[in-house]
């Protein structure tokens, strides 16, 4: 079983990497592989609502979303790592999720367990939780607590690393996804799939 954790921050090795290092920690612990990918520092443009990617399952903008798009099939779990700026989460890594969730079609995303990693100095980091996992409750994907809400605090790795309890909360997240990875391949086993889903209804409030 494989698990990606992708950095959202324009620091490679900063604080949102540390942050999840002690997510890979947990995983590994439990005996899941844990790849983390950065993003980069490229301009990573928003979605512009073309939909051309609702006939490709693909962005027509080719770059970082693509590829993740043509490996995610690889992965069984995903986790996704953000600073705060503003109290929310970095515009690449919003722009980067809008288009990725937008154009990956359902079964890259359905049924897989996720989290939302923040990391802040000070303050923010609730609010950009919230943000983050409102991209997982609208694609039926399982979403993975821990023992704290998901967050670190420091303006540097060191100073993170000195936040005993954001990063045990790191560590503990990385095994309760470990387990729930576990727990849904031992159900595939048993023949338990995932609920067959309703043909989509779509209302609006103009009548």
């Amino acid at each position: 079983m494989k698990a990606l954790l992708i950095n959202g921050s324009p620091h490679r090795r900063g604080c949102t990497y540390t942050a999840l290092g002690g997510v890979e920690t947990g995983l590994q612990e439990e005996g899941v592989q844990a790849d983390i990918m950065w993003l980069g520092t490229a301009t990573i443009s928003g979605c512009q609502a073309c939909g051309k990617c609702k006939a490709t399952g693909r962005c027509y903008i080719n770059d970082v979303v693509n590829e993740v798009l043509e490996d995610l099939e690889n992965y069984d779990a995903i986790v996704f790592g953000t600073p705060v700026h503003y109290a929310a989460a970095s515009g690449a890594i919003t722009s980067f999720m809008d288009r990725l969730f937008h154009a990956g079609n359902a079964k890259l995303f359905v049924g897989k367990p996720a989290a939302a990693v923040v990391s802040c100095r000070r303050g923010g980091a609730s609010a950009t939780f919230d943000q983050l996992n409102k991209y997982f409750t609208i694609s039926n994907m399982m979403v993975v607590g821990s023992q704290y809400w998901n967050q670190v605090h420091g303006t540097s790795p060191e100073e993170v690393l000195r936040d005993e309890e954001g990063m045990q909360t790191m560590r503990t997240l990385g095994r309760n996804m470990a387990w729930l990875m576990k727990c849904i391949e031992a159900g595939k086993n048993e023949g338990i799939t995932f609920p067959v889903a309703e043909d989509a209804i779509m209302t609006n409030f103009i009548r």
